[in-house]
């Protein structure tokens, strides 16, 4: 098996922040539609408004990443972020002054 395969330079974490508006009706429903299809695709909640998804490389991450802008809603802001899985793991996270351990790495399994 080829080292570079889990390598935690290659493996990658895309993360999306978006502030969309509520104001109306119609975009309410955009905003739910826009993170239904987030979490559809596999991303997950990470913060309010802030999904992100782990790609075990960046091929496959562009492929979410275009999936991501494919459903961009008609107004607010997103971004999309890409960062490798080393610096993922040296995310501190805290709540209420307690240090959290970040997300667990997922594992890809390939079949041939």
């Amino acid at each position: 098996m080829n080292a570079e395969r889990f390598n935690a330079y290659r493996i990658m974490w895309v993360l999306v922040l978006y502030d969309l508006p509520t104001d109306t009706k119609a975009n309410m429903r955009a905003a739910s539609l826009f993170r239904k299809r987030l979490l559809d695709d596999g991303f997950a909640l990470f913060q309010f408004s802030m999904y992100m998804r782990h790609c075990p490389s960046r091929e496959n991450a562009e492929v979410h990443i275009k999936r991501v802008k494919s459903i961009l809603p008609k107004f607010g802001k997103v971004a999309i972020m890409c960062i490798t899985d080393k610096q993922f793991g040296d995310i501190e996270i805290f709540s209420a002054r307690s240090r959290e351990d970040p997300p667990p790495t997922f594992q890809q399994l390939e079949l041939f």
